[in-house]
């Protein structure tokens, strides 16, 4: 018989997940400690390896009966029968106080009376953490202290910073026991070196408690950095040509954004057709005596920065073309040029040889007619009108030129 009930002991305590140790004792009852967070559900087992019809009471930390077997004793709507057998009593407790974390007694009634105690541990859980001590927008190479605050929690909380995924190292937390309450107040300080990348960066404050799951509870602070503009300039094109119209972009990046550009060129003053229109350089029509280095500076109430640009402007688009196709067009081109101005030289050289035996000619034959008059003339108006008429019978002279 003894072989027997020892069995079915290391049975039970097998099959049970709840026991806190062997027992030789079948009638002696068997609980396990709880944890729960407030406003959560504990749930309270007691149990007995076998039954001698002897009935299994629960019991709070200020020894009021719960339950005894199936009965209701204390009128609390919180607490609810889970289950009534002749080897266990298991009840529910809803809605958990901090008031009701302490140890629980479940007791069977036989002879020897035998109780067993289970100790609920209540979880207080923490406040969202609030984040202090930013108000306004700080110079690059300044400091920012930050205060991250979380009140309730019990045991004390834990604070952590993180910028991005990257955990950062604040002070020590400082813990704080609230008078009449068994919660805590937790704060942590972090001091930071800013610069222009932690411009709109993230910095959180997470709460680490047993009573939370992994990031539930956090808060977000964005940083605001004030700095001198990072300037680029940016061309309309990549190939700027000749005859062309062009731009050049200023683009400052500050904060707050620049409030004024200025263009210049290095080495010389702007061209005559290049128009400054605030971050913009126009660029009328392009020409080569335009290239060189151009700087536009960038300036807000934190400081200045410039950039600079080599122009080179490419020659026209109607100069450029494939050199074969050049090659051969210019030499068809030549050589009808060349035809056709030989065939002007030449037409202009035979119109001046047939003007010039022209008027010689016309020459010689006045000569001829004004000495054929003056053969027979006594004087000299005879022989003008003997040449314009006279002597119609007359044989006539002729010259030829040769």
């Amino acid at each position: 018989r003894e072989e027997e009930r020892a069995r079915r002991v290391m049975h039970f305590v097998g099959l049970s997940d709840l026991c806190v140790g062997v027992y030789d004792d079948p009638l002696q009852p068997v609980t396990s400690d709880e944890t729960v967070s407030v406003g959560g559900t504990v749930t309270l087992t007691c149990r007995v390896a076998e039954s001698d019809n002897s009935s299994l009471q629960w019991s709070n930390t200020a020894q009021q009966t719960l339950y005894f077997g199936e009965k209701r004793a204390l009128r609390d709507n919180r607490i609810q029968l889970h289950r009534s057998t002749a080897t266990e009593l298991s009840i529910t407790i809803a809605e958990v106080l901090l008031s009701d974390e302490g140890e629980y007694t479940c007791s069977i009634f036989t002879m020897p009376v035998r109780t067993a105690r289970a100790t609920v541990t209540v979880l207080g859980v923490p406040g969202k953490p609030q984040i202090s001590g930013f108000e306004s927008a700080v110079p690059e190479g300044g400091k920012v202290t930050l205060t991250c605050t979380s009140t309730g929690s019990k045991p004390p909380a834990k604070l952590r910073w993180f910028r991005g995924n990257q955990e950062l190292e604040g002070r020590p937390n400082v813990v704080e026991s609230v008078p009449d309450d068994p919660t805590y107040n937790v704060s942590s300080e972090l001091t930071l070196e800013v610069s222009r990348s932690d411009d709109k960066a993230l910095i959180t404050c997470a709460v680490d408690h047993p009573s939370l799951a992994p990031g539930d509870k956090r808060s977000e602070q964005a940083l605001r950095v004030l700095y001198s503009p990072d300037v680029e300039i940016v061309p309309e094109s990549d190939l700027p040509r000749e005859g062309e119209k062009f731009h050049l972009k200023c683009l400052g990046n500050g904060n707050p954004e620049p409030t004024s550009y200025s263009w210049q060129k290095k080495d010389g003053e702007l061209p005559p057709l290049a128009k400054v229109d605030g971050a913009f350089l126009h660029f009328e029509m392009l020409n080569k005596s335009d290239n060189g280095v151009y700087l536009c500076h960038a300036d807000n109430v934190i400081g200045s920065s410039q950039a600079e640009y080599t122009l080179l402007v490419q020659e026209a688009a109607d100069n450029i073309a494939d050199p074969t196709a050049m090659s051969t067009s210019s030499g068809v081109d030549h050589a009808v040029i060349g035809g056709v101005v030989a065939v002007i030289v030449f037409i202009l050289l035979c119109l001046l040889i047939v003007l010039g035996r022209y008027l010689i000619r016309h020459k010689g034959t006045y000569l001829t007619h004004e000495a054929k008059g003056s053969d027979d003339a006594p004087d000299a108006d005879t022989a003008i009108i003997n040449a314009e008429g006279g002597h119609s019978g007359a044989e006539d002279k002729k010259e030829y030129f040769i």
